[in-house]
């Protein structure tokens, strides 16, 4: 049967597929516009599946803030290629999932996948986009933080690293200031937890055998370790939790120090693709990949 052009360009409008792909999908259901869709949506399915085993370690994180700056959430999204992550229809995307994160009573990426949001589930739509950018994306990861004052967020190198803080103080420009530099020193300085009594005990002792073992390799006497190791262990409190860390605009104070009355209550740092391990490939190597589909 003839298939109008018109036609095909409407299914392009409520699918996102190629123009081949519509026409072939409306020939195959003899003109039927849903019964189209329903056709592109299972073959996008089948697409999507096929790319579903290739390392994402790509993407954005996305950040978004309540009407009264109590509440926040940060996602991070994934895709393949950096080149993706600059799509229009990969950031819209982001900004849906942050927004639905931050509106409702979820924790998990598996409670978010599943929310209807616009009559299809999440993870429909995730599996629709996968299909129509032709490149695996994953929801990887999402925090939320509800304060009794006030949420600060921050996004350094447009996306890569994302910080969300929950406070405790007045809210005063003053302390919105002092709360965003801090937002900025978490994300330069990658605190690994709020203060000394945070450290679990196992990471304590197994940074103690390991500072113990390398002061026996350099010959120090067995009577004045322990004295060393105290010295030692205060560096490393130092170096790894955010109130004793040196604030990076001024290292005559501490994170602690210049906060003042405001109180950091929780922080999360996602930076992207941390943790996952990357595919490493020559580009000769990924074209030849390519082409061969």
């Amino acid at each position: 049967m003839s298939i109008s052009a018109k036609l095909v360009m409407e299914l392009r409008a409520k699918t996102g597929a190629g123009m081949m792909d519509c026409k072939k999908a409306l020939i195959e259901t003899n003109g039927d516009l849903q019964t189209a869709i329903d056709y592109l949506r299972e073959k996008g399915i089948s697409k999507a599946a096929k790319k579903a085993s290739r390392v994402a370690a790509e993407g954005l994180i996305f950040i978004s803030v309540s009407n009264d700056g109590k509440t926040g959430a940060m996602l991070e999204l994934n895709s393949e290629t950096d080149f993706v992550a600059k799509n229009g229809d990969f950031i819209n995307f982001g900004n849906k999932l942050v927004a639905q994160i931050l509106t409702n009573d979820i924790s998990t990426v598996d409670e978010l996948k599943n929310l209807e949001v616009d009559g299809s589930k999440i993870n429909d739509q995730l599996t629709s986009l996968i299909a129509t950018i032709g490149e695996n994306m994953n929801i990887r990861r999402f925090r939320k933080a509800a304060s009794e004052s006030f949420v600060t967020t921050y996004i350094h190198m447009g996306g890569k690293i994302g910080v969300l803080l929950n406070m405790e103080g007045e809210i005063n420009e003053e302390n919105k200031t002092r709360a965003k530099d801090i937002a900025m020193h978490i994300a330069a300085m990658a605190p690994d937890f709020m203060d000394s009594t945070d450290v679990p005990e196992d990471v304590l002792e197994k940074e103690k055998a390991i500072v113990r073992a390398q002061l026996l390799e350099q010959g120090k006497p067995e009577n004045i370790i322990d004295k060393i190791l105290i010295g030692k262990m205060n560096k490393y409190y130092e170096e790894n939790c955010l109130l004793k860390q040196k604030f990076v605009k001024d290292d005559k104070l501490t994170v602690a120090q210049y906060a003042g009355k405001l109180k950091i209550i929780s922080f999360d740092r996602f930076k992207l693709g941390e943790g996952i391990e990357k595919k490493e490939e020559d580009f000769a190597t990924e074209v030849a990949a390519q082409i061969k589909g």
